[in-house]
């Protein structure tokens, strides 16, 4: 890419333009320099504020008829990118990337005419890298193709109301729900043909057709048999959300095994299945479960509306569950709409974790938190939900110990409790009405604030201050990772939220504005790699930092935004043992180590990794992997108040003693660990290190010679 050797008056007026406003100091010669002085960033957030184009995660949408409308930052970027392109006007299409310094130009030449027109070319320039690269697709089979055209123009576009039109109509029929599998015309032709439907110019018209595929799915036949409560149930009740004064219906319930087990339990539970138990009326419900039920439904639509009929009945919380991450399918499963027809007759649509997100929340006009993989919660009451994400941010904490013996402190101990428990859990002295035992601790002392300096007299404050620090970092996480998604008003916020953001920031205001410095952060690799060097837990490698869950809320509190945006988008797999922050790529990793306590150098059975910059998820099977990768020095991923610290500490020593942890990278899997203890005349039995018994004399002896050697050294 060169610079322009004129620069055009439409140009020349955005530059003038910028520089009146501030946003240029001077006139940039190619988008280089453009870059300098107007950063990447300042297009990303122009992409988040315009008011006409498409925004998806990565990229940024617009039809060139609405150039003009766009914000200026975006304008000077087309601009420059097009002094390098030639026959623009041949060009349909402007996507800005917000994951680079590019723009594409994208063809599309019946627009218009096509209801869901096929990409023909696209030209990309790169103002970093000054390059341009050209894509044709004239000869494709099955080339990409728009849907949604209305959101790409403005509403004065001719056609325009053609266009919403015909998506209102394909959203009806959830036609555009599954959006990985219709973005290109092979997919998106054959899911029209088995959901039976056509477009004729941009309306949409049904086909009376027999579809002996359909006609076989047996959908009751998905039904399990289940001998426990069901995983969604079991995370309901660990996060509280199901309890004995809870009114629970389950809609789709199947054969009515968790309708039995939570009645057992004292929650009075009514379930509703088409198949099994018809005759159950539907009725309103503090807490709905919809478990299971929309992977198995083959008809776009009617997956729609038991999502939204469950959602009906919801007076509190809806938890939504499906079939996610699901690696290996049988074979001879046939291929029918979005899903496969299983050989047992049954329908099974395999969402991606962060799809299933997605239907839920374009469905219903959410915004979901995860419970786990592949189960969500809906909350009716926002500040309910805003309140069960700040639970799941929250550490545990004692409150600290009596240190000085206070004669006041000591007489009105038991008086005291409730307010030092307050102060553990949030980091600050109640408010009036917050605390039930108010009135008796104000009878006492004349105040509350009174009252506390009597705790603090008998106990270390710099602990307290700690406590306090603690809970105004997670209280920032909670707000950072708010802008992923819907952010709340303050006023959408639980009342003793709003007294926690007063008294650590002031305002709300200034927490966003803390919070989304603290979200900035994340942006720099570099960053989070010299945390990760600096991290007191976990073993570092050039992999990233790898550490226990249960040492998770000892990390820099930037680390843990970090991780957080992977678990409170996605959700964490469950049994999660080990936690990896990569440094080379944004990304979160999940290992499941099940013998982790009872093994020496326990086998990595699973690992689920999620791309933090499209949170595509992919999942790692390694229990019947012939050489798995297994763990050394367990004591550096945990605390020192982990049970058996010291006796993984103790087995490391004597492995380093015996020359066994001399090349970390070369023992990472089981087969060369094996090989290496074999080569020292070595065994592990329990935690410790033992001379194998048929180890040939002369072997010992030199072996025990080099250690003798290493100590001196």
């Amino acid at each position: 890419m060169t610079p322009p050797a004129t620069v055009s008056d439409s140009l020349q007026a955005l530059i003038d333009m910028a520089r009146e406003v501030g946003l240029l100091v001077s006139t940039p010669q190619d988008g280089t320099e453009l870059l300098e002085q107007l950063p990447h960033e300042e297009m990303v957030s122009a992409c988040h504020e315009s008011r006409v184009g498409k925004l998806l995660p990565r990229a940024f949408y617009v039809h060139r008829s609405a150039l003009e409308s766009l914000p200026l930052p975006l304008r000077l970027y087309e601009a420059y990118a097009a002094t390098e392109v030639e026959q623009l006007e041949q060009t349909t299409l402007v996507k800005f990337s917000l994951t680079h310094p590019q723009l594409s130009y994208l063809s599309y030449p019946d627009f218009d005419a096509n209801p869901h027109p096929a990409l023909v070319q696209s030209i990309l320039v790169n103002l970093q890298q000054k390059t341009v690269s050209q894509r044709n697709y004239h000869s494709s089979e099955n080339p990409p193709i728009l849907h949604r055209k209305e959101t790409f123009v403005q509403e004065n576009y001719p056609g325009y109301e053609q266009f919403v039109t015909l998506t209102q109509q394909e959203e009806q029929l959830g036609l555009l729900d599954n959006t990985r599998h219709i973005g290109t015309r092979a997919n998106w032709q054959r899911y029209l043909q088995d959901m039976g439907v056509e477009i004729q110019g941009h309306q949409l018209i049904r086909r009376e057709t027999h579809n002996p595929l359909k006609a076989s799915i047996e959908r009751h036949r998905a039904a399990m048999v289940r001998h426990d409560l069901s995983r969604p149930i079991k995370l309901a009740l660990e996060a509280g959300l199901l309890t004995p004064e809870t009114s629970t219906f389950d809609y789709g319930c199947g054969y009515g095994g968790d309708v039995k087990r939570l009645n057992e339990r004292g929650i009075v539970t009514q379930g509703w299945d088409p198949y099994y138990q018809p005759d159950t009326p539907l009725e309103p419900a503090g807490f709905v479960n919809l478990g299971y039920v929309i992977n198995v439904i083959e008809d776009p639509q009617e997956r729609r509306e038991a999502l939204q009929n469950a959602w009906q009945l919801t007076q509190d919380v809806l938890l939504v569950s499906a079939q996610v991450l699901v690696g290996d399918r049988d074979e001879g499963e046939l291929v029918y709409g979005d899903g496969v027809v299983t050989q047992r007759g049954t329908f099974q649509k395999y969402y991606e974790q962060e799809e299933l997100k997605a239907y839920i929340d374009g469905v219903l006009g959410v915004d979901s938190l995860p419970l786990g993989l592949g189960v969500y919660g809906v909350f009716r009451n926002l500040e309910q939900r805003e309140a069960f994400r700040v639970s799941r941010l929250r550490s545990r904490t004692q409150t600290p110990r009596v240190r000085v013996s206070v004669q006041r402190f000591e007489e009105y101990q038991e008086a005291l409790q409730p307010l030092m428990q307050f102060f553990g859990d949030r980091g600050r002295l109640p408010k009036p009405t917050e605390l039930p035992e108010e009135a008796d601790i104000v009878d006492i002392f004349g105040s509350v604030r009174r009252a506390f300096r009597v705790v603090l007299q008998a106990t270390d404050e710099a602990e307290w201050e700690e406590i306090c620090e603690r809970r105004r970092q997670e209280l920032l996480i909670y707000l950072a990772l708010t802008a992923l998604g819907d952010r709340p008003r303050f006023s959408d916020l639980d009342l003793a939220i709003q007294y926690d953001i007063r008294a650590f920031f002031g305002n709300y205001k200034q927490a966003l504005m803390a919070a989304d410095l603290m979200l900035y952060g994340l942006g720099s690799l570099e960053r989070l790699g010299k945390l990760c060097d600096r991290s007191e837990i976990g073993q570092r490698s050039s992999r990233g930092l790898l550490v226990h869950a249960s040492a998770f809320d000892e990390l820099d509190p930037l680390l843990r935004l970090y991780e957080g945006c992977a678990s409170q988008t996605i959700g964490r797999m469950d049994d999660t043992t080990l936690i990896q922050f990569h440094t080379q790529r944004p990304k979160i990793s999940y290992f499941y180590c099940p013998d982790f306590d009872a093994k020496a150098h326990p086998i990595i059975k699973t690992i689920m990794q999620i791309d933090l910059q499209d949170l595509r998820v992919r999942r790692y099977e390694y229990e019947l992997f012939e050489n798995p990768f297994i763990l050394h020095k367990k004591e550096e991923l945990v605390t020192p108040d982990y049970p058996n610290y010291d006796r993984f500490r103790r087995l490391t020593q004597q492995e380093q003693k015996w020359g066994l942890l001399d090349n970390p990278e070369a023992i990472r899997r089981y087969r060369p660990w094996l090989k290496c203890l074999q080569d020292h005349g070595a065994e592990v039995r329990g935690h410790r290190v033992y001379w194998r018994k048929d180890v040939d004399p002369y072997q010992k002896r030199v072996i025990e010679a080099q250690k003798k050697s290493k100590l001196k050294l």
